[in-house]
Order: structure tokens, then C-alpha cells, then sequence
């Protein structure tokens, strides 16, 4: 599902801005806790290891663009959250830095699947 988001979703989002996209900055795969790492709460999907979190995408230039630094400005954070809206629906729970505090710095991917559809914040 990555695979397919990153081809068909983010390297035409991207497009020739800064001479393509390089590279997807995963750092957050598998982790064995619970959702939002608090004690009782439901098993997160990344303990499945059917989640994983982005950080941020490296142009082939070298530039970097941030969940971060970059979701709050213009230029950026228009490809950001263009990114951020085409993976909702083909995963089934999309976070961001709109959806809480914990997810400031990142994206939320997962395939969890909802009687409703997908989950996207």
C-alpha cells in the first residue's frame, strides 16, 4: 500500500519540485504499545506492524520537506497537505498535525479498516 500511495499519490503531488522525490522519511514502523502509548488503551496498530509514520519527504535536491517545520507555511504546506489528503481512503486511519498534539511531527499511516470508511485527521 506504501508502494502504491508513493507512485500514484506522491511523486505527481511532488511532481519536478526540487527535482522529484528521493526519498520517504519512515521512522516509525513497528512498535509494540498501545494506541498513543497510554496503559489500558487498545492495541496500536503499529504493535500489528501495520502502521508507520512519516516525517518528512527528500526531494532529490536535497531539500527536505517537514511534517514539522513545513505543515504551517504556504508553499510547503500546501504539498504537505495535499499529501496528507491523498492518503485518506486507501489507508484506513490518515493523523496529522491537525488531529492532536502527538502527531505534530509526523503522519499517521495505517490499514485499519472502519465500518464508516477511512478515519482522516
Amino acid at each position: 500500500m506504501l508502494y502504491s500511495w508513493v507512485h500514484n499519490s506522491a511523486k505527481p503531488t511532488i511532481g519536478r519540485r526540487g527535482g522529484g522525490l528521493a526519498e520517504v522519511q519512515v521512522r516509525v514502523s513497528y512498535a509494540c504499545r498501545n494506541r498513543n502509548s497510554k496503559k489500558g488503551g487498545r492495541l496500536s496498530e503499529h504493535a500489528k506492524g501495520k502502521a508507520f509514520d512519516i516525517f518528512g519527504l527528500e526531494l532529490k535536491n536535497g531539500e527536505t520537506l517537514s511534517v514539522l517545520k513545513d505543515w504551517r507555511t504556504a508553499s510547503k504546506g500546501k504539498v504537505l497537505k495535499k499529501l496528507h489528503k491523498t492518503a485518506c481512503g486507501p489507508f484506513g486511519t490518515v493523523l496529522g498535525p491537525n488531529a492532536n498534539k502527538a502527531h505534530q511531527n509526523h503522519f499517521h499511516f495505517d490499514v485499519a479498516s472502519y465500518r464508516s470508511g477511512a478515519y482522516c485527521r
